[in-house]
């Protein structure tokens, strides 16, 4: 199961962003790709936590870019008219999305 969950959840952060990408933004896809990936940088908020990584630690509503306060503010991303708002907004969604997939495989 460890192997599994491994694969999903990275797979998820760093494989579909770019499926993802080329669906939503056409000719403009490895950009797009490219800033949604750099959405997995709301995962510095885990050098707050004590201990910094714990495998056993549901992230979704213990950092604080993983909160529902921060979801809120990635969705509004998306209404903004810039491509690269919405990129990043999408990315840190579906990071969101990945990481609580996560939590659900560990039963949290």
């Amino acid at each position: 199961m460890a192997a599994v969950q491994f694969i999903l959840h990275y797979g998820g952060h760093w494989l579909v962003p770019l499926v993802i990408a080329r669906v939503v933004a056409n000719k403009e896809w490895l950009r797009f790709a490219i800033v949604m990936l750099a959405a997995n940088l709301i995962d510095l908020d885990h050098l707050l936590a004590e201990p910094m990584f714990d495998p056993d630690r549901c992230s979704i509503g213990f950092h604080p870019l993983h909160g529902w306060v921060a979801a809120l503010a990635y969705l509004a991303a998306l209404a903004v008219p810039r491509w690269w708002a919405r990129g990043f907004g999408l990315g840190a969604l579906w990071h969101l999305a990945v990481d609580y997939g996560d939590c659900l495989m560990q039963g949290a």
